[in-house]
């Protein structure tokens, strides 16, 4: 069946055009259901993922779940967790995920591509019975709820010989309402949630939670922000600003941003104190406008400030033990290390009227004798929320009583002193306290001192080694999650027992060089098992020297656009922590197959000059190789075999001569004014069973430190000059 679908669209140009699409109706889509009996169905090559047992409610049945765009968007932390399973997508959800919200359109597809989660995309926009045609009058949002509806009703039906009920999930109070009326299986998200009793924690993790009532007596509210179109119309005149608002590390009342002032020079704009500053939290992207002057600042404060500067309530002055609240041990920490900072004033403002404003078009050089431009906050243009690591806010008690079997409100403390407190509800507070967690933002309206959020994971006790390394991974964006199944795909079928093939390899098709025969060794740290790089030096009979450089071959196993290229890209490089290191690639690869070890044969790609004996280069090749080091050595090793003058064996001659070559190649690059950049590096000795760290020490740089550097920069510079040869528009060195 084809219908059109017309829609209208600005040109780059401006001019508004109406477009004509051709839109496909089929009564052929599969519903998912593993074991669907219907014909169509049955007729299908691949069946869908959903389970034929899903988890039963006594309010259901065995049931599936189908959520709406908002359920997506604000629960998807919720989602994301394993529990959450036998879920319908459909297709106008994911529409509009994708216009909505492009990370959370992604998560949703990750948890699509798991089959052990069992979600299942329902084309309902391609189906003959479920697609709807826009009414007049009727808005989009509308017209989606209604296509959701409609689907759902169809779905049940379809369901209704094998016992499954098809849920449909949402907050809006007006879709839910037509959806009952439509006899359509409804609840809410928090509804749905207490299906997954042993979960109690999933409550906690629900996103845009009513904080009403949760703040403090006498707070005022926050200014409102300019609208769009006066934003836009102030930012055009140049007399207002637009940066990203970097706060001060050890006080969040304090931030700036670098922007461009209409001369065209690039100034700082202070931002101070809570109500300058307007709900803004360090990364949002926003737009200031410049305070009268005699509220400008010399310089930023150097004062230190307490999460909060109001006075700590009267309980906790309190002498008497029994008013105080128990504060367990674990958080004594926090509680130390949060009364240690000073606590200042915030600065008090007076409101400047519209005429009083600075236009960015006055300030010159000579104006910052008056201080510097300090502006406040009047509109964001992009928030940069993310999960935050916290703790409880150990000086403050919660809203409700502990004993209360309820959520109580409390505030949370960021691992990052630039966020300030975030409001949660949670029912966990005896389990959270003396823990680290992980928030997230959902709102922050103008009638709040802090932002709203949600409980997403704890992640285990303060102090215990594993759970603060994982806080360091996550405030950082380590990505340090195991390898999914779509990355261990990719690797070689015969995992460890992969051997060199000459025809699978290409060397008997001459398109990869055997260098098997040569003295080639590796150079590297102590315990290093990720050996990237080796060398080789022969003296030529002309009194010339042969010098390779050989680095593992990873493109063999890693080819463009693969799961794992894709991971590795996201990844980015290894990550080294004191007793334990994240892997860009899978360990297979990483500290095995392209580790140039000893005594096996392994892929390279091999750069090789000839060099005189004044390091100068004759000539350099590059080719993709096969070689069999036949030394692994640390650097203190190889220093030895350069000192002890009894040694004359290959490998030794060799590491002499490279030594030899790279003193001249140094000093060299030192005449020509190179700059060298070198700091104490530390190493850690660990204790052999807990692998604790028990001592630091200082890494003695040897001359065969150098050896290897001057060596990897000479490669590095030639590959350099020959891509510039050949792709002289993309080369950069």
């Amino acid at each position: 069946m084809l219908k059109n679908k017309s829609f209208v669209k600005r040109t780059r140009k401006g001019n508004i055009v109406r477009t004509v699409k051709e839109h496909y109706l089929r009564d052929d889509i599969s519903c998912g259901h593993i074991s669907c009996t219907h014909t169509t169905c049955q007729e299908q090559p691949q069946k869908g993922p959903l389970s034929s047992t899903p988890r039963n409610s006594t309010q259901w049945g065995p049931h599936y779940l189908v959520l709406d765009t908002n359920a997506f968007v604000n629960q998807i932390d919720i989602l994301e967790r394993p529990i959450i399973n036998d879920v319908i997508v459909l297709s106008t959800v994911l529409d509009e995920l994708r216009g909505l919200s492009m990370p959370v359109y992604n998560r949703v597809r990750a948890v699509l591509r798991d089959q052990e989660r069992r979600w299942f995309v329902f084309s309902n926009e391609h189906h003959r019975e479920t697609f709807v045609d826009r009414l007049p009058e009727e808005s989009p949002n509308d017209r989606n709820d209604r296509a959701i509806r409609v689907a759902v009703k169809w779905l049940a039906g379809h369901y209704h010989q094998a016992g499954i009920v098809p849920v449909m999930v949402s907050n809006d109070e007006d879709n839910l309402r037509k959806a009952k009326a439509d006899q359509i299986a409804a609840c809410r998200m928090d509804e749905c949630l207490k299906v997954y009793s042993e979960h109690p924690e999933l409550l906690d993790m629900m996103g845009s939670v009513n904080l009403a009532g949760a703040e403090s007596d006498g707070w005022s509210a926050y200014p409102e922000y300019l609208t769009p179109v006066q934003i836009q119309a102030g930012l055009k005149a140049s007399i207002l600003l637009q940066g990203t608002l970097q706060i001060a590390p050890y006080n969040y009342l304090e931030g700036s941003i670098f922007t461009k002032f209409p001369d065209g020079k690039e100034r700082r704009v202070l931002v101070v104190g809570r109500k300058d500053m307007n709900r803004a939290i360090q990364g949002d992207k926003v737009v200031v406008q410049i305070l009268p002057k005699s509220q400008w600042r010399k310089a930023p404060s150097a004062a230190l400030v307490d999460e909060d500067e109001d006075a700590v309530p009267d309980v906790l002055k309190s002498t008497d033990s029994s008013a105080a609240p128990v504060v367990p041990d674990a958080q004594k920490k926090d509680q130390g290390h949060a009364q240690k900072r000073a606590r200042v004033e915030e600065p008090a403002t007076t409101l400047a009227t519209a005429a009083e404003f600075v236009n960015p078009a006055d300030i010159g050089d000579d104006t910052t004798e008056d201080g510097e431009p300090t502006g406040c906050v009047v509109g964001i243009v992009r928030r940069n929320w993310r999960l935050y690591c916290a703790f409880l806010d150990p000086n403050f008690s919660p809203k409700n009583s502990r004993a209360s079997s309820g959520p109580s409100t409390v505030s949370v403390l960021a691992m990052d002193r630039r966020i300030p407190k975030i409001k949660i509800r949670t029912r966990q507070l005896d389990i959270l306290a003396g823990q680290r967690f992980v928030v997230a933002i959902d709102s922050w309206p103008k009638e709040s001192r802090y932002p709203h959020g949600h409980f997403v994971r704890a992640l285990g006790d303060a102090g215990d080694k594993a759970t603060e390394t994982e806080v360091l991974l996550l405030e950082h964006d380590v990505p340090f999650q195991p390898f999914t199944k779509n990355v261990h795909a990719d690797l070689p079928a015969e995992g460890g027992n992969w051997l060199f093939d000459a025809d699978r390899d290409q060397v008997s098709c001459g398109k990869r060089r055997d260098l098997r025969h040569l003295d080639i060794c590796s150079i590297d740290p102590p315990g290093c098992t990720d050996i990237d790089d080796a060398l080789h030096a022969i003296e030529l009979p002309n009194g010339n020297f042969q010098v390779g450089v050989h680095i593992a071959d990873v493109t063999n196993f890693v080819k463009p656009n693969m799961a794992m290229d894709k991971e590795a890209a996201y990844r980015s490089t290894t990550v080294y922590l004191v007793d334990r290191r994240i892997d860009m690639l899978p360990e297979l690869l990483g500290t095995n197959l392209c580790s140039l070890m000893s005594n096996v044969d392994r892929l390279s790609f091999s750069c090789i000059w000839e060099l005189d004996p004044e390091a100068n280069i004759i000539s350099v090749k590059f080719h993709k190789s096969v070689i069999h080091s036949k030394a692994s050595l640390t650097y203190e090793a190889a220093q030895t075999r350069i000192d002890d003058a009894s040694m004359k064996d290959p490998i030794t001659k060799s590491i002499r001569d490279l030594n030899m070559l790279a003193k001249k190649l140094r000093q060299r690059r030192m005449d020509a004014g190179a700059l060298t950049l070198s700091s104490p590096e530390v190493r850690f000795r660990l204790e052999n069973d807990s692998q604790d760290p028990v001592d630091v020490e200082m890494k003695a740089l040897k001359e065969t430190n150098a050896l290897v550097e001057e060596f990897m920069l000479l490669a590095n510079i030639s590959v350099a000059g020959k891509i510039y040869e050949h792709f002289p528009d993309s080369a950069m060195l």
